[in-house]
């Protein structure tokens, strides 16, 4: 039988795990997953572990979905992939089909990839490329402070969490940050905003924010109104809008997509994570037909978009997102959620008492709790993850900032077991 040492010590001779130093496992073992049912994972071991972060944001309708497994095993006995150069498919079709339904009217063209740094990739590429094919050349990129879009070379450009793109500086993209309206005033960073839009203008292909909430920025969040601005203002300077959705997406921050609550249609929307219900990878960039028109052209014109993943509009992996979305449509989730998004927000009430937390802050189904009075080098993120594992929830703290994103079918005994097991956790670093 196997068990949780055995399999630690074959990964641990091959294996390089991500957002890892691996000399941490020395001290501090990972774990290894035999399965998972609904909201937890079990271990070799037979232990079970709430999930409470959807395993990095993805999972939102738990492991091993009953109908998305129907879904995904009656499309593996018909076709698992094809080149979608040149061919095409019927569950990438139905799935465009739906996501243009269900996203603003501008956004009508639809291009597949297979994870979210691709998708910003690609909507950098599209933006930059669009200029071009009318004779400009735009090099600037705009992004916020304390922004994260992805750990490709371009997604890191436009990023600003010094953890991830500090080491590569030297080798990215040229880009440019303005004040985030999650840690200044929205006045103050629009006016930011501004001051670049002024100083480079001519030069600017787009800007890239993500709405409502920057999450790898330590759950830093804001307000719809910023978004409306910015709109406002990108369409007086002539610049895209490019709304990183890859995280906020698909009823996270309460409405399907947060542009919404802004009401605002990006140039480009990026998507993925949650696209799939956790299942597999995919992403898509939605766009509209103004932009498709800057690339339709004859071959010789050299106006192609010739971007191109091996798994582009994957079969297996669209059957996954139209089951996903069948979920939404057949059980009413945003309804749901919003019953479970208030009991989280009455959960959290309490941590405000305790003298080391400096903030609590929520969006939809994003909670986050900010800590205050420690040191980086004390990692107090990893001590409340020991904590919680050890009672068997996973939670996974961006530093000193214990955060909440759990699978939509969390119960509300499963969100006070969650929220108790991180009270203790910080209580006890008192």
């Amino acid at each position: 039988m196997l068990t949780n040492a055995e399999m630690r010590e074959r990964d641990l001779a091959h294996i390089w795990h991500p957002c890892s130093q691996m000399k941490d496992y020395e001290t501090l073992p990972f774990i290894p997953i035999k399965s998972g049912k609904g909201a937890y994972l079990f271990d070799f071991d037979g232990n079970r572990y709430l999930d409470a972060i959807s395993s990095w944001w993805v999972n939102l309708f738990g492991h091993a979905n009953p109908y998305i497994n129907e879904k995904v095993k009656e499309q593996l006995d018909t076709l698992e992939h094809v080149i979608f150069a040149g061919f095409s498919h019927e569950p990438a079709i139905r799935l465009a089909e739906r996501l243009v339904a269900l996203t603003p009217e501008k956004l009508t063209r639809l291009f597949f990839a297979d994870n979210g740094s691709s998708a910003i990739e690609i909507a950098l590429k599209m933006s930059f490329q669009y200029y071009k094919n009318r004779g400009e050349v735009r090099d600037v990129f705009i992004s916020l402070e304390n922004s994260y879009h992805g750990e490709t070379m371009g997604a890191l450009a436009v990023g600003d969490v010094a953890l991830y793109k500090e080491i590569y500086s030297e080798i990215l993209i040229r880009t440019v940050q303005a004040k985030s309206p999650a840690l200044v005033a929205e006045d103050e960073a629009l006016a930011s905003m501004e001051a670049l839009f002024q100083k480079y203008e001519g030069r600017i292909s787009a800007v890239v924010i993500e709405p409502l909430v920057q999450c790898a920025g330590s759950m830093a969040m804001y307000g719809p109104e910023y978004i409306r601005n910015l709109r406002e203002l990108c369409d007086a300077y002539g610049i895209f809008l490019i709304a990183d959705e890859i995280a906020v997406g698909f009823g996270r921050t309460g409405t399907m997509f947060a542009c919404e609550q802004a009401d605002i249609v990006p140039d480009f929307l990026c998507l993925s994570k949650g696209i799939t219900g956790g299942y597999l990878p995919l992403s898509v960039v939605m766009t509209s037909d103004e932009v498709y028109s800057a690339f339709y052209c004859d071959y010789s014109e050299g106006k192609s978009f010739l971007d191109s993943h091996s798994y582009t509009g994957n079969a297996l992996a669209c059957m996954a997102a139209n089951a996903t979305l069948d979920i939404f449509e057949n059980e009413h989730i945003l309804d749901s959620n919003r019953v479970k998004i208030d009991i989280l927000s009455a959960l959290l009430q309490r941590f405000e008492d305790l003298p080391n937390v400096l903030e609590v802050r929520q969006r939809g189904f994003i909670a986050a709790v900010e800590l205050k009075g420690y040191d980086p080098s004390e990692r107090i993120g990893l001590q409340i993850y020991r904590y919680a594992l050890s009672h068997g929830v996973l939670l996974r703290p961006l530093g000193h900032v214990v955060y909440f994103m759990p699978p939509y079918v969390v119960t509300e005994e499963e969100l006070v077991k969650m929220t108790d097991v991180a009270y203790e956790a910080i209580k006890s670093l008192l």
